[in-house]
């Protein structure tokens, strides 16, 4: 019986995990690099390319390069720190030497946000799968 159980238990638990999302890093591509800033209060709640209203405290930022929804891995090596973010807008547009602008809170958790710029590392994911 305990041998039974725990078959359907050990069933569940594989289809389960085939459902979540996978990721992986793109090794294809080497990770991008370059200065980055972030926006905060002022763009608050406007409207973004992706069509959703920016919000400061999610962890989101803006590419001139990477496609709308992408999800990125971003490290401030300054710092050793890191975080992913999903780009939901175009930009940066006012200082084209940047290659992202990051949400207040992406900044904030990298530690960028007392410098207002910083040079940080890019490397996209992919979700392979999904439900």
């Amino acid at each position: 019986m305990k041998m039974i159980l725990m078959l359907i238990m050990l069933t569940f638990a594989v289809a389960a995990h085939a459902l979540l999302p996978k990721v992986t890093m793109n090794f294809e591509q080497k990770p991008t690099a370059g200065m980055s800033s972030w926006y905060g209060t002022f763009h608050q709640g406007r409207r973004t390319a992706s069509g959703a209203r920016f919000n400061r405290d999610s962890y989101t930022c803006a590419s001139r390069t990477y496609r709308l929804g992408t999800k990125l891995l971003v490290r401030f090596p300054t710092k050793g720190t890191f975080v992913v973010v999903t780009v939901t807008d175009h930009g940066p547009y006012r200082h084209p030497d940047r290659v992202l602008d990051l949400s207040e809170r992406a900044a904030k958790i990298l530690g960028l946000r007392p410098y207002g710029i910083g040079f940080v590392e890019i490397t996209p994911l992919h979700i392979l799968g999904g439900m």
